[in-house]
């Protein structure tokens, strides 16, 4: 079974993501994560970030792994955890030219579908899971919320990871990350047809946990509670 969870960024998808594996105990990957840890190895090598083929080399020989558990998904980078390192704002300022290449992007995809068929089953979210990456999945959701409340639940995340950012900024890299992230000319964020939509901007996780258990009950994949 795999199930889909897309949105912007802030909408709230990797938590509740995250939360609905732990739910159903299965595998749940953050795939914005592999884009993430691609980004910190084109940094920490200097890798000129508008070169299209070297990302597209970097992304097929760098040394990093993900291990998708059902409450976690860790992240190393020749062997070093990077789990955190990955979410700081001097990869969230670059990421957007990793998302943006052809051939990272192709690189990255056909690995989340090596992912899910090794796993079977999962909760997968992202950007293009819906529509690029698993357009056949058992059931899509879109997660989508003001821009304003994204850039409010942005900012908490970071200045509990000890981040010394302010909302003007995190509100103008929400801006540039949308805008790159439904222009790009390969797999942009965009809705599923068959996606079910979920306005998190006043629900709770919690809320937006049950709304999503619910359909997935109408649709026969989980038992009555």
């Amino acid at each position: 079974m795999i199930i889909t969870i897309d949105g912007p960024a802030g909408s709230g998808k990797s938590t509740t993501a995250r939360k609905l594996a732990a739910r159903l105990g299965i595998p749940y990957l953050d795939t914005g994560a592999m884009y993430r840890v691609v980004t910190l190895a084109a940094l920490e090598d200097g890798a000129d970030l508008r070169d299209e083929a070297a990302l597209t080399a970097l992304a097929r020989d760098a040394d990093y792994q993900l291990d998708p558990g059902p409450t976690h998904i860790r992240v190393t980078l020749c062997g070093r955890d990077v789990t955190e390192e990955i979410r700081s704002m001097r990869v969230n300022d670059h990421t957007r030219y990793i998302a943006g290449s052809p051939g990272v992007r192709a690189i990255l995809i056909e690995k989340q579908r090596e992912i899910g068929r090794q796993l079977g089953s999962m909760v997968t979210e992202g950007r293009d899971q819906g529509t690029a990456v698993f357009p056949d999945a058992d059931v899509k959701f879109f997660l989508d919320a003001e821009l304003e409340k994204r850039a409010e639940r942005r900012l908490h995340d970071l200045q509990a990871d000890g981040e010394d950012v302010t909302l003007e900024q995190v509100l103008a890299n929400l801006n540039e990350r949308d805008r790159t992230d439904s222009e790009r000319p390969v797999a942009p964020l965009a809705v599923p047809e068959d996606a079910i939509r979920i306005d998190t901007s006043t629900l709770s996780i919690s809320q937006v946990l049950n709304a999503i258990v619910t359909h997935l009950r109408q649709h026969g994949l989980v038992g009555q509670a």
